[in-house]
């Protein structure tokens, strides 16, 4: 198992379980902006070891999720602000740049200090 990227959840704003039944959860670095903090889980580490591609896997705490497409500015909007939409509808093609779509999958409720890492085996 190779580690591609790596964080841990800090903080889960008041309106992340309203985005669960859309399929949806949408990530920040801590430094988000207030007005969209309540939206996203936010995250304090901002590890990008190298290019998130299709195929690699989306762990959150113990779950695993196969990624099935990447928008085009996934990788340098992690890197650059800790900020992507992570989308569990199935998508083989990505429909909006800064979302990481994956397979379509009941998303576990995240939790404060849940480890997130997208992984390749």
């Amino acid at each position: 198992m190779k580690l591609i990227y790596n964080t841990k959840i800090t903080k889960i704003g008041d309106m992340v379980p309203d985005f669960y039944p859309e399929k949806m959860v949408i990530m920040f670095k801590e430094n988000a902006p207030q007005d969209l903090a309540d939206y996203c889980i936010l995250h304090n580490i901002n590890q990008l070891n190298e290019e998130i591609k299709m195929g690699h896997t989306l762990k959150i705490g113990n779950v695993e999720y196969k990624i099935t497409a990447v928008g085009d500015v996934v990788n340098k909007n992690l890197r650059d602000l800790g900020h992507i939409c992570l989308k569990f509808d199935g998508s083989k093609k990505a429909a909006l740049d800064g979302t990481l779509y994956l397979e379509d999958k009941e998303i576990k409720e995240v939790s404060i200090g849940d480890i997130v890492q997208v992984v390749s085996f």
